[in-house]
């Protein structure tokens, strides 16, 4: 009983200290995890290339089809936001003037708002806004090429990383069952991983096309750029189509002046982000990864808190890969088969892979 209670202790202890370090040591880790996250996508593309090229420029090309494919990403990104940008600068006045009645009206029924938004929005905020932005952007192209530098490196001592990795464990016999079921535990992942990038995909651009025929059915200006922004967003969970909800709604207020039509669009969009985004997107993710979708949501808030958006984009996969290493030992599979969100079958060992 006593040394059940010290292994308890010790092994909370230990997750107190691991859960410090990667909070306090985030400016290595976050990077780490990135760019194993993406080793785990571009690995079969990797491994297709050197059947057909010298590694050295398969790696090259690699790392160079990742880079365009984020910079294409983040342009798109970057149209659709230039676009809203421009559109609100363009009707500032308009919008002056719907701000001086909506406040005019929230006085009349005693809510008054213009001495708030006075105190809190001045210039010096408006100034320290653009500040932290340029900030974040600096950090966001130093924090890509950071992954960009350790996934090449990874790819490159991938394969050698895989053979020592086999070594650990070993008896007398030269099995290695450790090592052996590290590796299997990394395949498991990165397909798994892969998957959930596929599942992520499809939900966000199938939002993003009902966003953008919503759009254009209603009247909404810039229906294309509401599309995109939504597609981009809901890549990031809870977070991410919480803003794509709020800020059509915002805008169709802006254009039309209508609250009617405001409260139509957030209706509207509401219903689809919980339907896609809330239902379909965490279904399909838990049956097919076989992932509880408590957990997933757990996931996502835990590493939030530890790492803050990025943790939220890389919560997911963290919990995929621990899950499947759990799997894969026989004194942590009862972990996996608690989270995996199914029953196991009558003389199941544990959750299937």
């Amino acid at each position: 009983m006593e040394n059940g209670l010290i292994r308890a202790a010790a092994a909370a202890l230990l997750a107190a200290i691991a859960i410090a370090a990667l909070y306090f040591a985030s400016a290595v880790f976050v990077p780490v995890a990135f760019s194993l996250f993406a080793m785990a996508i571009v690995w079969p593309f990797q491994k297709a290339l050197e059947k057909l090229l010298p590694k050295g420029l398969a790696l090259v090309a690699t790392v160079g089809v990742t880079l365009v494919v984020i910079v294409t990403l983040s342009s798109v990104v970057a149209w659709g936001g230039g676009h809203i940008a421009q559109w609100v600068t363009a009707n500032f006045d308009r919008l002056q003037t719907l701000y001086a009645s909506s406040a005019l009206w929230l006085e009349q029924h005693d809510i008054f708002i213009a001495s708030i938004v006075a105190e809190r929005f001045n210039v010096v905020w408006l100034l320290r806004l653009f500040q932290q932005i340029a900030l974040r952007l600096n950090g966001l192209i130093g924090f890509s090429l950071l992954i960009l530098i350790f996934l090449a490196m990874g790819l490159l001592e991938g394969g050698a990383f895989a053979k020592n990795l086999q070594a650990i464990g070993e008896g007398p016999d030269g099995n290695g069952p450790n090592g052996q079921r590290l590796i299997a535990a990394g395949v498991k992942t990165a397909k798994k991983i892969r998957r959930f990038m596929l599942v992520r995909t499809l939900a966000s651009l199938l939002t993003g096309i009902i966003v953008w025929l919503f759009a254009l059915t209603v009247g909404l200006e810039l229906a294309t750029a509401w599309g995109v922004m939504t597609f981009a967003l809901n890549y990031i969970p809870f977070l991410g189509p919480l803003i794509a909800t709020a800020l059509p709604t915002l805008f169709a207020f802006a254009q039309t002046g209508s609250w009617e039509m405001a409260a139509l669009v957030m209706a509207a969009l509401t219903v689809v982000q919980f339907l896609i985004g809330s239902y379909l997107e965490p279904l399909f993710t838990a049956k097919t990864l076989t992932i509880s979708p408590f957990f997933v949501v757990f996931s996502v808030f835990f590493w939030s808190f530890l790492w803050g958006l990025p943790g939220t984009l890389i919560g997911v996969p963290i919990a995929i890969a621990g899950l499947t290493i759990c799997a894969e030992f026989p004194a942590s599979r009862w972990i996996a088969t608690l989270l995996s969100g199914q029953a196991p079958d009558d003389g199941a060992k544990g959750p299937p892979a």
